[in-house]
């Protein structure tokens, strides 16, 4: 063979053989970016296979079995930490709990016993009254009967032959239910979350009353009219008051997803359904936005201004615990922003118990600070996955990070809200929610009139009966408001 011609043969050999690796190095690297990509998604899966309640928005009911705290693992606890083991049930030294006597004023009976002689010289004994005598009481309940009244309108005829019958008088309701069994079918379904055909079971094995389940949807429309005046107190009040938690979560309607959210204050708790969780449709619920929102970093409420904002602690907190369970930097950081959120706890509680003044605690508070934003940024920096995003969120947030230590009234958790509305979610996840929008005015609606009547010590039921009551009669309706105003103004 011509040495040219081996030359070309072999040149084209080195070239068919570098061809063949670059295609075994692109298929490598295709490789190991799918290997890449699967390790990112197991990560990912992986996390969120370990959520919960202590690193997530999830309630607590999710939690499976096993998943609660381990021992020694608390916020400002390190791992290994003993915790000393003590039997179940009441400690030694606890103060117990008894059920406590009702005063003599609402006792209906009294059974009294004497002693008949001296148990020392056997005497007789005179039957006087001990101021200091023993009592013990039982509290039944009677037999429950209701009471109906039968309206009859006559037809009387006249000489003439022509019959003229009466016609009900005004004082006769139009609902063949009275306003305490109104209210009692409206708490029943509206406040206990009882199902409608359960409390037509109800109704008749314990009261004998008699109804249908159209009746008892049609007895929910009617209180929900009721109380709407209530309803509107309510949210006049919430939007004057200085401040304010809110929290919102999801709400079927047919099967339809919606958006359900509450405003709570210390005196009041108002509750909204409306089709979405956007910033547009939340914007009108506030109002003139009148002073300091409590809430998480939902992305709906920037319309409020960071200055005027809380964030909650306790949600930053869940989200440090996922990023702590995490190996590498990740874990590191988010062990580092635990320690400065245990530190937040920590020194506000000590204020709240006033074993810190003002004074120290805002000085112990400074270097939390400076330190906890010193770790965000450099979070931030990082670019690390799932991470260096959410740090970056927070600190867009940071105006509002600190408002509870300058504002008194203002507390670093948005645990009011999440409480308030838990009973709702609750509710949704037994009935799947409401069928029509009437069902859903009558939840949000006997809902608000619950928490805050309780708020403000006030006796559902009979605050209830009271609007129904003055539904019929065609009388103002009464005002949750009144008894915390003869409070002060006592």
């Amino acid at each position: 063979m011509v040495p040219q011609d081996r030359i070309a043969q072999l040149e084209a050999e080195v070239a068919a053989k570098d061809a063949r690796i670059a295609q075994q190095d692109a298929q490598i690297a295709h490789l190991t970016q799918q290997v890449a990509q699967l390790l990112e998604q197991v990560a990912v899966l992986s996390e969120k296979l370990g959520e919960n309640s202590r690193n997530s928005s999830k309630p607590p009911s999710s939690d499976p079995p096993g998943s609660g705290t381990p021992k020694g693992e608390g916020v400002g606890k390190r791992k290994g930490s003993k915790k000393p083991k003590r039997k179940r049930g009441g400690q030694r030294g606890h103060k117990g709990h008894h059920r406590e006597l009702l005063a003599a004023s609402e006792v209906d009976d009294f059974v009294d016993y004497y002693p008949d002689r001296c148990e020392s010289c056997w005497a007789a004994l005179v039957k006087l009254p001990d101021p200091r005598a023993t009592r013990f009481q039982v509290t039944e309940v009677p037999p429950i009967v209701p009471h109906t009244t039968e309206y009859r309108c006559h037809g009387v005829t006249c000489a003439c032959g022509y019959t003229t019958r009466a016609s009900y008088g005004a004082e006769v309701p139009s609902s063949p239910f009275g306003p305490r069994l109104m209210s009692m079918i409206g708490l029943l379904t509206g406040v206990y979350h009882v199902s409608r055909r359960k409390t037509v079971t109800l109704l008749s094995d314990m009261l004998g009353v008699r109804i249908s389940l159209g009746a008892v949807s049609a007895v929910e429309a009617r209180v929900s009219e009721a109380v709407k005046p209530a309803v509107e107190e309510a949210w006049t009040y919430v939007g004057d008051a200085a401040v304010k938690h809110t929290d919102g979560t999801s709400w079927l309607q047919a099967g339809v997803t919606l958006s359900l959210w509450t405003i709570a204050t210390s005196m009041v708790t108002v509750f909204k359904i409306v089709a979405d969780g956007s910033k547009k449709t939340l914007a009108p619920l506030y109002g003139a936005l009148k002073g300091i929102l409590v809430s998480d970093r939902d992305s709906s409420l920037t319309f409020w201004a960071m200055e005027r904002r809380q964030i909650c602690w306790a949600h930053l907190l869940r989200k440090f615990v996922s990023f702590s369970e995490r190996d590498g930097p990740a874990g590191d950081i988010g062990r580092e922003l635990l320690d400065y959120t245990g530190l937040v706890f920590e020194y506000w509680h000590a204020y709240k118990s006033r074993e810190l003044t003002k004074a120290t605690f805002l000085a112990w508070m400074k270097p939390v600070r400076a330190g906890f934003i010193a770790v965000l940024q450099r979070a931030e920096n990082a670019d690390i996955a799932r991470l260096s995003g959410s740090c970056a969120n927070v600190l867009k947030h940071k105006l509002a990070l600190w408002t509870f230590t300058t504002h008194d009234g203002v507390e670093p958790t948005n645990n009011h809200a999440e409480r308030e509305l838990r009973a709702f979610v609750l509710w949704r996840r037994r009935s799947f929610g409401t069928q029509s929008d009437r069902g859903n005015l009558f939840a949000e609606r006997i809902m608000t009139v619950a928490h805050t009547a309780r708020k403000q010590e006030r006796d559902v039921l009979s605050f209830l009966t009271d609007c129904c009551r003055a539904r019929v009669d065609g009388t103002d309706a009464p005002s949750l408001f009144v008894a915390q105003a003869q409070r002060a103004a006592a």
